[in-house]
């Protein structure tokens, strides 16, 4: 039932992201004097709709997407001589390319906003791999490969009074910036060590009786070839403690700058990972493929189901920090192909008057249809592939 209730609320965030993302358009449009006769989410069929003004607002039958429709979207298109002055091709360029760009604008605000309650109520990810105690283990058994405790298994961590959420400063005296550091160190300690941690704002010392265990070498998986290490039985928080109002601030846009840079790398790869989308259908599991809508869905209602908000939420915002980046990319249908057509014609005009050359005519849109066509096939594509594989073989979130 939680499950079932974590796809509905997801999909929920997904609608309501569309219907900003138009009404970005929209408000954009309304605010330079442009005509917006329509404001729609979905495709198809007509389900319900009002009209207020001059502007028809409404639901359509397929949950898909949604538009906006502005007169004078290109020049190709008739527009009334009464609506000529307000027509979106007699507007000045940055009027167009704000109307374009309000979409993917509204994509990152609502990113952020959802990143700022994060910081606030569950704490943002440790992506800077900070020195804090995530998870203090029962037990730091000997062999590696022992899977559960055993009597005599020493438990250094829990019997000194480390706790989760404390933040390790230093290990004998050695600054440790991250938690990497504190293992490290941790791993050439053996006896009664000097762990100096910030619990609750304040510092204190903890004496820690570092064990002795064998374990791989650091960074290595091999289980073949293992050495004698120090340990205690800790693990790295995976989540930042909550921040104040005013922390949460920088930390929001640091880590959002964090997003856009994860979200750009994935864009630029997303080519090559198309045979993983078909390996994929086919049945082989592979956790880094893209997923459509239909399979962030499924991740949200898994992770709802385990009460993991923090992942529900931070599904939330990368989506639609992801869907506001590739929006803008200079490809037509996009909304960025639209903004490269307008710069395009900003920038060729601005040569020809430098030149004592008049405005030169629209940028002829028929032409571009078949660049156009192609790379709408190659995303339908692609789209088609990624919920094919999210429904026979879809991503799970591990019980």
């Amino acid at each position: 039932m939680t499950f079932v209730l974590g796809v509905i609320l997801f999909a929920l965030a997904i609608g309501i992201s569309i219907a900003l993302h138009e009404f970005g358009h929209l408000l954009t449009a309304k605010a330079f004097g442009m005509k917006a006769t329509r404001y729609f989410i979905g495709f198809g069929p007509r389900l319900w709709s009002f009209r207020k003004g001059e502007t028809e607002y409404g639901i359509k039958a397929i949950p898909a997407g949604g538009f906006v429709q502005i007169v004078g979207m290109t020049a190709l298109e008739e527009v009334a001589p009464a609506d000529e002055r307000r027509a979106f091709y007699n507007k000045p360029v940055w009027q167009r390319v704000v109307v374009l760009s309000a979409g993917s604008i509204m994509h990152f605000i609502i990113g952020v906003a959802v990143l700022f309650v994060m910081a606030l109520t569950l704490g943002l990810p440790n992506v800077d791999g900070a020195p804090l105690v995530g998870r203090v283990t029962q037990c730091v058994p000997v062999d590696p490969n022992q899977q559960e405790c055993r009597p005599g298994d020493p438990a250094p961590a829990k019997q000194a009074g480390l706790a989760p959420d404390d933040e390790i400063l230093a290990v004998d005296g050695q600054r440790t910036a991250t938690f990497t550091d504190v293992a490290r160190i941790t791993r050439g300690k053996s006896g009664p060590t000097e762990f100096t941690i910030r619990r609750d704002g304040a510092e204190q010392k903890l004496i820690i009786d570092v064990a002795q265990v064998q374990r791989p070498p650091l960074g290595s998986r091999d289980a073949q070839k293992l050495e004698t290490v120090g340990a205690v039985g800790i693990t790295p928080a995976g989540m930042l403690p909550p921040s104040g109002p005013i922390e949460a601030v920088p930390a929001t846009f640091s880590f959002t700058g964090t997003l856009f840079a994860n979200t750009w790398e994935g864009v630029k790869k997303l080519p090559e990972k198309v045979p993983a989308v078909w390996r994929a259908i086919l049945g082989e599991d592979d956790p880094n493929r893209p997923v459509s809508v239909v399979g962030a869905t499924v991740i949200g209602g898994d992770a709802a189901e385990r009460g993991l908000w923090e992942v529900f939420l931070l599904l939330v915002a990368h989506l639609n920090i992801f869907v506001g980046v590739f929006n803008l990319l200079p490809l037509l249908p996009l909304d960025g192909g639209h903004i490269a057509v307008n710069l395009y014609e900003k920038v060729r005009d601005t040569v020809r008057r430098l030149r004592g050359l008049p405005r030169g005519g629209p940028v002829d849109y028929t032409k571009l249809l078949p660049v156009t066509y192609v790379l709408m096939l190659l995303g339908g594509g692609l789209m088609l592939l990624t919920v094919t594989a999210d429904i026979v073989n879809p991503i799970r979130l591990p019980q």
